[in-house]
């Protein structure tokens, strides 16, 4: 099974994509979709359904695992994101990708044992689950990655019934 992680942002949206076999996982490709700050809001959206829908074109995912919009101080930047998600979302959809949304704290918590944990800790434990030679870069990427293995430790089955696309 392929999946496709996301951390969506408002200038910078991270990706990875896994492939987890049921034995094993690893790597199929990761990075960042990056948006100028002199783009107007729809712009920058459609720059990033294009870029998952080129993603989803040429890899083929089975399951979409994105990071869920946490609380943030600026309400402004969360509906932003909100938005990014939004684009994620159409474009797997229009893909025919399951789509899964995990919190921040179940990511870092599935993937590192601990809900709290920091940037770095969340990069390494990534390094170490996907037996990468380097610590993945840029930190989008990485928790990009952190979300597909979220998903993958997970184990919540692909959608049975329409009304379960979003989980």
């Amino acid at each position: 099974m392929l999946i496709l992680g996301v951390d969506p942002g408002v200038i910078f949206t991270g990706y990875g994509i896994i492939d987890a076999d049921g034995k094993e996982v690893r790597v199929v490709d990761y990075g960042i979709l990056e948006f100028g700050r002199e783009f107007e809001l729809p712009d920058r959206l459609d720059s990033v359904y294009r870029g998952i829908t080129r993603i989803c074109t040429s890899s083929r995912p089975d399951a979409l695992a994105l990071e869920d919009v946490f609380f943030n101080k600026n309400a402004r930047t969360a509906l932003t994101v909100g938005h990014v998600r939004g684009a994620v979302i159409l474009a797997a959809l229009h893909h025919g990708l399951d789509v899964f949304t995990y919190t921040p704290l179940q990511i870092k918590q599935t993937v590192t044992g601990y809900g709290r944990a920091n940037k770095a800790q969340v990069q390494r434990m990534v390094q170490i689950s996907l037996k990468l030679k380097v610590l993945p870069q840029p930190d989008h990427a990485a928790d990009a990655l952190a979300a597909a293995l979220c998903h993958y430790f997970s184990d919540r089955p692909l959608r049975g019934a329409k009304e379960g696309k979003e989980q």
